[in-house]
Parts: C-alpha cells; structure tokens; sequence
C-alpha cells in the first residue's frame, strides 16, 4: 500500500519532469533553427552582398529552405537510431548536433570578408541544422506521448507543440534586444552573430536537462520482449498497412500544417516587410505578440482534443485558414499601409515591354544577371513591394507608367558588374521618385497603422495554426507501432514542414516576384491547405484516447 502510495505520488513529478525536459530542449532547438529565417533579410545582405537585393533575398530564403529540405534525411537517419536505439540517445545527438552548427554560424566570415567561402560554409550548416531537427521533434514527441495517460495524451503532447513558441520567442527577443542595445547600424554589421553565439548557453542548459532522463516505458518494454525492429525502414515504409498510414498522416495532416503554421509565422513576416513595407522593428514586436498568445492555445488545442477528438480540432484549424487566405490578406494590407492600398487603386503601376524579355525572377542560387530592361523594372518594383500589371509595349521598349507619367527603362545588356549595379540603382531610383509623386508611401508608417484589426487578423491565423498544430503530435503517435513509430511518424512530419512548409516562403515570393501581384504568393497555402482538408474529411480515422500498445 505504502509503495502504491509513493508511486502515485512520484508519477505526477516524473511527467512533469519529461515534459519540462523535453519540451525545453525542443525550444532550444527550434530557437536554433528559426533564428535564421528571423534574420532572412540581414542574411541576404551579409552573405549575399553581390546579388541584387530581390535576388539576394531569394536566395537567402531559399537557404532557409534548404535547411528544411534535408529534415526528411534526419527524420530518416534519427528514426532508424530512436526504433533500434531508443529514443533518449537520438535527441541527445539531435539536441548537439543542432547547437553546434548554430553556434559556429556566429563564427562565419561574410561576403565582404572571404567572398563566396562564407556562403559556402552557411549552407553546409544549414544543411546540419536540417538535419538535427529532422531527428528533433519525432523524438520528444513520442518521448512525451509514451509517457502520458491515454485520455491526457493531446494536454501533454501539446506543451511539445508549444516548444515551438517557446523557440520562436526566445530568438525573436534576443534579436529585438541586440538591435535595440546596439543600433540597426551595428546589428547589420556584427550584432547578427550575437543570437547565434547565445546558442551555446542553450545548448549546455538542454543537454544537461536531457541526459537526466530515462528511456521511454515503451521502449523499454519492448527492448526487454526482444520485440525492437531490425529493420525500421522496411517495416515502416514496406508494409503496405503501415505505409497508407504513413500516407495519410502526409496528405490529410502535414500538407495543410507545412502550409497554416509557415504562412502563418514566417511568410507574413515576409509579407508584412517586404511587400507592405512595414518597418522591421514593429514587424518583429507583431511577431513576439503573435508567439506569446500562440503559446497557450498549442496545449489548449490538445486538451480539447483529447475531450472533442483529434481530427475536429484539427480539421476547425485548417478550415478557418483555408477561408481566411485571401480575404484577410486584403484586409491585412488594408490595415498595415493604408496609403500604399490608396495609391494601387487610384494609380495602378503598369510595366510596358516586350513579354519575351521578361524572365521568370526566381534565382534562389544567385546565378541570373536579370539584365532586360523588364526583369530591371519588375525587380526594382518587388523590392519596393509594388503590385504591377504587364502589358505589350507597341514599340517594344520597356518603361514604368505611374499614372500618365512613364519612366523609361533601359537594358544592362553587355555591362559590367558593377556598371549594371549603378544602372539598376538609379533605375530604382527614377521609379521611386514617381511613385511618391503619385502618392505611394516609400514604407508603412505605424502611426496610421490600424494596429488593433491587424492584430485581430493575425491572431485569427494564430488561432487557426494551434488548432491545428496543438493536437497533431498526439495524432501522429497514435497513428502508428510502437516498433516502427519514430521513423514511420518522423518521415511524413519532416517532408509536410521540411518541404511544404520550408519552402513556402521562397515559393510565395517568387510567385509575387513572377507576377507582380502581391497576393498570388497565398495560392501556395491554398492549395496544400486544400488537399489535407479533402484527405483528412476522407481518409484520417479519429485516434484520441487510442492505447498505443494496442496499435
């Protein structure tokens, strides 16, 4: 009776423990990862510096998409390690393998410094970074998941979901307090590597905090039955039951979360700088209100789960977002730079060319010159976050007409590197100028911000993501054995926010650099959105409450 008494009194400690543990170490994590895309505009100009800036800033979000690509091979490689090895060792590795490619970043010589060396070296971290937390999340997941009650299974997974949060705030305030302490001068110049370099405290803080916990009563269990896998991979993927399962958890719940959670925290980041001209101080400062109400609602969506069922919540999330794209953009540009929304309906920006000069301006690797008169005038437009219309000049010349005036726009055909910098700068220039005669702000001003129904929307697409996101990692481990679970839950989770998610900002703006029009970037979200919606109403079995040894 008294040892009964004592283990139902140490229970609640060690879950409290394995929560706080492994929900703190994936913060660190994703602060490691997401201090980058935070920095994307900084970075494309530090280590991008020969490229224009929509080139540059292309490239720089592609290589925070590169980071994303290789998720997948993590999730493979940490998979394999977590269903032979158990689970406790592969977030070790993970956790390490993460803060040491981080850290080294703040380390880095730029453009300026060892020209084409420091992008080089950039990707190969980033590349590391990708896949640490390939093998990250499937791990502490589970590692929560496999220690929870059954009927608490989502309220526990759900401060998990929330570490993202956690790890998105910590980089956002830590860049918030550099820039301010320092000044925007000193932070372009070296105060970048600062969030980079406090990777190291974290890393010590999360190591130490994990190599205190035990292996996972799953496993364990398993491993004392003889019964752990031998071959992981083909169990996962080459068992057809398994596979569909695999299938499903992409299609009906990673496509829409890589699309809801990404636009949501990192494209309109993207959006509200870059197209909306809204100042990146107050962008971050929307960002960190964002994060802190964001962080809450994970855990709450995951209790409701655990009392409505998984695939409603989740369901209710990607619906609300699959509503909201397109008109709450609208109203979200309405709200940033109400004198930019002004001056596109009453003076709209038309570029005048020969179409078959027009190349597509999208060159994540920095290779294209982009030297037609058009891709100047498009390039200089997207840089100011002008939407424009294309029309067939009759005389084949290319020129940018604001109203009734038109600026015309030579050719950096033949120049030199240098000669088409200056060429291209003072194009930029002889547009900007007409714009603001035209009455087009040269940035959103916050004073006239309607901040109060920006921060309404926003937190409408926050609502949208939890909803979504706050239930998934207990739905993920429920779908799947507990022999094959880490690799079989871990493939479909990485390619869904590695490959959907990752390269959604890219792929946005392209899409806006390509057309001209602001808002076609959304249909990115759309789409993915779209399919998980029809696959998870068709397909996606409700798990909640589920006992796992029993799958």
């Amino acid at each position: 009776m008294a040892t009964a008494a004592a283990e139902q009194h140490h229970r609640p400690w060690s879950m409290a423990r394995v929560v706080i543990a492994s929900s703190a170490g994936t913060a660190f994590e994703w602060y490691d990862f997401f201090i980058f895309g935070s920095l994307a505009p900084v970075i494309s100009k530090v280590f991008f510096a020969g490229l224009d800036p929509t080139p540059a800033l292309l490239a720089a979000l592609a290589l925070f998409a590169a980071g994303f690509a290789f998720r997948p091979l993590g999730a493979l490689i940490f998979g394999v390690v977590g269903d032979r090895l158990g689970r406790k060792g592969a977030f070790l590795v993970t956790v390490s393998l993460m803060g040491a490619a981080t850290f080294l970043i703040g380390f880095l010589p730029t453009y300026a410094q060892a020209g084409t060396l420091g992008p080089t070296l950039l990707i190969i971290l980033r590349i590391l970074q990708g896949i640490a937390l390939g093998g990250e999340y499937g791990g502490a997941a589970i590692y929560v998941a496999e220690h929870a009650p059954n009927e608490k299974r989502g309220a526990s997974t759900g401060w998990i979901q929330s570490s993202a949060s956690f790890g998105l705030l910590a980089a956002l305030l830590v860049i918030v307090a550099t820039r301010t302490s320092i000044g925007e001068d000193a932070f372009a110049v070296w105060g970048w590597r600062v969030p980079f370099l406090v990777s190291a405290v974290l890393l010590a803080i999360s190591v130490w905090m994990r190599a205190k916990l035990a292996e996972s009563p799953a496993f364990a269990k398993l491993r004392e039955e003889g019964e752990v896998t031998k071959a992981p991979l083909r169990e996962a993927f080459g068992n057809k039951k398994n596979l569909k399962k695999v299938l499903i958890a992409f299609f009906g719940i990673m496509c829409a979360q890589g699309a809801v959670w990404y636009f949501t925290f990192f494209y309109m980041q993207v959006f509200l700088e870059k197209s909306l001209g809204l100042p990146a101080t107050t962008k971050d400062l929307l960002l960190i209100v964002m994060t802190v109400v964001s962080a809450p609602l994970y855990v709450y969506f995951g209790w409701l789960s655990d009392r409505m069922g998984r695939k409603p919540v989740m369901l209710g999330g990607m619906l609300l977002a699959l509503v909201m794209y397109f008109p709450a953009s609208h109203w979200i540009a309405d709200a940033t730079n109400p004198a930019l929304v002004a001056a596109q309906a009453a003076t709209p920006v038309i570029v005048e060319t020969n179409r078959a000069s027009c190349s597509v301006q999208f060159d994540p690797v920095g290779t294209a010159k982009f030297v037609s008169a058009c891709d100047i005038a498009k390039s200089a437009l997207v840089t100011r976050g002008i939407s424009f219309m294309t029309h067939r000049s009759a005389d084949g010349a290319t020129r940018v007409v604001v109203g009734t005036e038109a600026v015309p726009i030579p050719g950096g055909e033949g120049l030199s590197g240098p000669d088409l910098k200056a060429l291209k700068a003072k194009t930029a220039d002889a547009i900007g100028a007409e714009l603001l005669e035209a009455g087009y702000p040269k940035s959103a001003d916050p004073a006239h911000a309607n901040m109060a129904l920006l921060i309404i929307i926003l937190l409408a697409f926050v609502v949208a993501a939890t909803a979504l996101y706050g239930p998934q990692a207990a739905a993920l481990v429920e779908m799947f054995p507990t022999r094959v679970r880490y690799t079989a839950m871990s493939l479909p989770y990485h390619v869904g926010t590695g490959w959907v998610g990752g390269f959604l900002p890219v792929t946005s703006f392209a899409l806006v650099a390509i057309t001209g029009n602001i808002y076609e970037g959304l249909w990115y979200a759309v789409v993915f959105t779209g399919i998980s919606v029809v696959v998870s109403l068709l397909f996606l079995e409700e798990t909640a409450g589920r006992r796992l040894e029993k799958i």
